[in-house]
């Protein structure tokens, strides 16, 4: 009787700790925080006001690594809201050089490039808000001093999560920031369509940019060099996306296959026949000398032959 009473009080102390396990550490379907979380931010602040644009002047990392980190930890990660950013943003706050941001959806790492880090364009991943927090992930525990290194909610799970929160935030300080021309370069490849609505263009960079600020807007539609050619300038969702800029006032122009951009995108696809170079110009002849250039040739070498007769002489 007394075995039989003490097994099902292990039994019940088993259920209720795998049950009190599972509430404790929860586990999300996405990543867990990046390792090494604090020096990989802080060192990504040094690194981008020493290095990448030290024309941003004096930042205090330590005090923006708090900042970003106070915004999640302690929380419930389903739980954060852009406006906990709101402290972090504004101490790594800096201008946005007129006529040099570049909006985009579809094509992360093309946009890195083509930017070249501030130095062609200053797209949000080239700020110092978006250069901190660029490929990495991060979450807290309710209750907790600690980051979360298993796992973090994804935003299919929840949309308040610390991540999708913060790219929020920063895409609205983006567009509030951006003035003069300003870029969109979209995918024309991408699985339903090359402006997509809802998604972080649609939602809080457009609505957010200040229109007395901005004199034209221009979109470079671009396909994958491999990829089906699904959008294009004046169809599908890139017509939506012009008709709605012009809704709103501002002076549009839209560029398919951008030069520029695919000759980038062929460092990687030399061969293919999108990025084979043509030109109607006549080829140049190389060659012989020719007879109009030969007259000014033979006069150089003759001054040259009596220079030397003469210093020839001085010596003799």
């Amino acid at each position: 009787m007394m075995k039989s009473l003490l097994l099902s009080l292990l039994l019940v102390s088993v259920l209720f700790m795998n049950s009190f396990s599972e509430v404790q550490g929860r586990k999300w379907k996405g990543k867990g925080t990046t390792q090494n979380l604090e020096s990989v931010v802080t060192g990504r602040c040094y690194d981008y006001i020493r290095i990448v644009n030290p024309a941003v002047g004096e930042k205090n990392c330590s005090e923006i690594w708090e900042a970003f980190k106070n915004a999640f930890i302690n929380k419930d990660p389903c739980s954060i809201l852009p406006k906990d950013y709101e402290l972090f943003i504004n101490l790594s706050l800096h201008p946005i050089p007129p006529n040099k941001s570049l909006f985009w959806e579809n094509n992360h790492l093309l946009v890195i490039s083509f930017a070249g880090r501030g130095r062609h364009y200053m797209s949000l991943g080239d700020t110092l808000i978006g250069f901190f927090g660029d490929l990495l992930n991060w979450c807290g525990q309710a209750n907790s001093s600690g980051l979360d290194y298993e796992s973090c909610p994804t935003t299919e799970e929840c949309e308040n999560n610390a991540v999708e929160s913060f790219w929020r935030m920063a895409s609205i300080t983006y567009a509030q920031h951006s003035s003069g021309v300003i870029h969109v370069l979209l995918n024309g490849s991408a699985v339903g369509g090359a402006y997509p609505d809802p998604g972080f263009f649609a939602d809080y960079e457009i609505p957010n940019l200040q229109k007395d600020k901005i004199s034209q807007v221009v979109i470079w539609v671009v396909d994958d060099i491999e990829g089906p050619d699904r959008d294009s300038c004046g169809i599908h969702t890139v017509k939506i996306l012009e008709d709605r800029l012009k809704t709103l006032g501002y002076d549009v122009t839209c560029t398919d296959n951008y030069k520029p951009v695919m000759f980038l995108l062929c460092l990687d696809y030399p061969d293919d026949s999108k990025c084979t170079l043509s030109s109607s110009a006549p080829a140049v002849q190389r060659g012989p000398i020719s007879s109009g250039r030969g007259g000014s040739w033979d006069k150089l070498m003759f001054v040259s032959f009596v220079g030397f007769l003469f210093r020839f002489a001085l010596v003799f």
